[in-house]
């Protein structure tokens, strides 16, 4: 799972990459990233978020409890009231198309081709909401059976279809007389109905295929099916910790609508750089951490769980504080090197670092929630986490208001940063007071040689950056992605070398 989600985060840069060199950041870059927001906004609301959250354990309990038959009566229930729904909801949203743009990003109104292209967009993509609300069904199924590598690697097929209708299909297009960036719904849909069909020969290996009810009676009977019904009971809560940071990114879509054009293209460019440390750090230190820590409060032992928590904040602070200090000193050749190329202009190379040391300021705090917030899933209390997410999206809309009139995009992306820098400072202090978390000895040495081993890190990449003409550089792109290579490599050497020669022995450490 983890190398496919690698794999994901690769191709997902590289598809970002083609399509800042062909298209840049324009009004209509921004139409695309609004169009494709809006299907993913109600996919991760109820799809792969609230849905996938409340059906696994309820087919895991109907496996267990009650054998394979009646497990089977479950998912065509459960399959059935999903495809009948997701069908109405595509319907409603390609006819809805012109007021979700509205409510997502008016501000695409200052360009009238952009808002038009925008509004065209949504109608050709949000039926995606409807493929991907059935691959969530079947991953669902075949992670519960213990299948693990075909739900994982289909989101690759999403970023591999949408490269190849953007190199392949835009050019043709444009022949056309068409706008070339229509390329990118079409990849998008067959990326959507590819991530599908893939996992129904799975699905058909295990004798799990859903068996959809066409009529009016078994649509009947599958809603009033005690399954479906408790996952309807069991996806409120969920939604709730969901929403809520899915009504942050329509807030600050809607803002970075109103700001210059190609706003909300320089947040998604950054945004894409962000996601490789908070994914694949936070989210894997979340994966391994969760059910160790619920085991530990089952037994418990709260020793063992104190111990945990304290190993996966000291994994956070090693890690991503090195990566937070690049963000902020390094950006400016990160996205030179990865994104300054064809259509992408020296304007948006300034622009989207702008958003990247923004977003920079909070990468601590993004990947320590990862660690944290299991703290309370492992003591089964969501509220106390989804409290909080809730007052730090108000904290975070006050720091808009603050921010945006001074620093415009940049200004988004800090916000961000800096809430998710409360909110993680915030459920630690909630830990500590309730006493689940007791720091273990020698925190003051460990912090000192991680600070030393980052400052001297940070010298040398502010040096890199500020004596090499990376924009400059853009007609010798092998030269610039050579003294990046090299950059990185002394760094890494330079941070590991001093925490070794400061008596950390990472072996040891990662261990525990």
């Amino acid at each position: 799972m983890s190398i496919f989600t690698l794999a994901s985060r690769v191709t997902g840069l590289v598809r970002e990459l083609l399509i800042a060199s062909l298209f840049g950041a324009s009004a209509l870059t921004d139409a695309f990233n609004v169009a494709f927001r809006i299907p993913n906004l109600f996919r991760r609301l109820f799809a792969e978020g609230a849905f996938s959250q409340a059906f696994v354990p309820v087919l895991a309990a109907s496996r267990a409890q009650h054998g394979e038959e009646a497990t089977q009566e479950v998912i065509d229930s459960v399959a059935t009231a999903l495809a009948w729904s997701v069908l109405a909801l595509s319907v409603s949203g390609v006819l809805a198309s012109p007021w979700l743009v509205w409510a997502l990003a008016s501000g695409l109104q200052q360009d009238a081709r952009g808002y038009g292209a925008a509004v065209n967009m949504t109608r050709w993509m949000f039926p995606y909401i409807a493929f991907m609300s059935m691959v969530a069904l079947s991953a669902g199924i075949l992670n519960t059976w213990k299948r693990f590598a075909v739900p994982a690697a289909t989101p690759v097929l999403l970023n591999v279809s949408v490269i190849a209708a953007a190199w392949l299909l835009s050019p043709w297009l444009a022949k056309q007389g068409v706008e070339a960036i229509y390329a990118l719904p079409v990849g998008v849909m067959l990326g959507g109905f590819l991530q599908l069909v893939v996992q129904i020969p799975a699905l058909h290996r295990l004798g799990l295929l859903p068996r959809l009810g066409l009529g009016p009676t078994a649509v009947k009977k599958a809603w009033t099916n005690p399954a479906t019904l408790n996952i309807l009971r069991l996806m409120g809560p969920a939604l709730l910790g969901v929403g809520v940071a899915q009504i942050s990114l329509l807030i600050n879509t809607q803002i970075a609508s109103h700001l210059a054009p190609g706003s909300v293209s320089w947040l998604t460019y950054a945004d894409r750089l962000m996601e490789f440390p908070t994914a694949i750090l936070g989210v894997a230190l979340g994966v391994v951490l969760m059910p160790q820590l619920a085991a530990a409060k089952a037994t418990g032992d709260s020793e063992r769980y104190a111990a945990m928590l304290d190993w996966g904040l000291r994994l956070v602070l090693l890690l991503a504080l090195p990566c937070a200090a690049a963000l902020l000193v390094f950006s400016q050749p990160l996205v030179s090197v990865l994104y300054h190329y064809g259509a992408f202009t020296d304007r948006d190379v300034q622009q989207t670092t702008l958003a990247l040391t923004g977003y920079g300021v909070g990468l601590l705090g993004l990947v320590a929630i990862k660690v944290l917030a299991p703290g309370y899933y492992a003591s089964q209390d969501i509220r106390t986490p989804v409290r909080i997410a809730v007052a730090v999206l108000v904290l975070t809309q006050i720091f808009n208001l603050l921010l945006v009139p001074h620093l415009a995009h940049a200004g988004l992306a800090l916000s961000i940063g800096l809430g998710a820098l409360v909110n993680a400072l915030w459920l630690l202090l909630g830990l500590l007071r309730r006493g689940s978390y007791k720091p273990q000895p020698g925190w003051w040495r460990f912090a000192a040689q991680v600070l030393l081993a980052t400052g001297l890190l940070t010298c040398l990449l502010w040096f890199t950056a500020n004596h090499l003409p990376w924009v400059a550089m853009r007609q010798e792109a092998w030269w610039r992605i050579g003294w990046m290579l090299a950059t990185l490599l002394c760094s890494a050497l330079l941070y590991f070398g001093v925490l070794w020669a400061t008596g950390l022995r990472l072996k040891a450490f990662l261990k525990r």
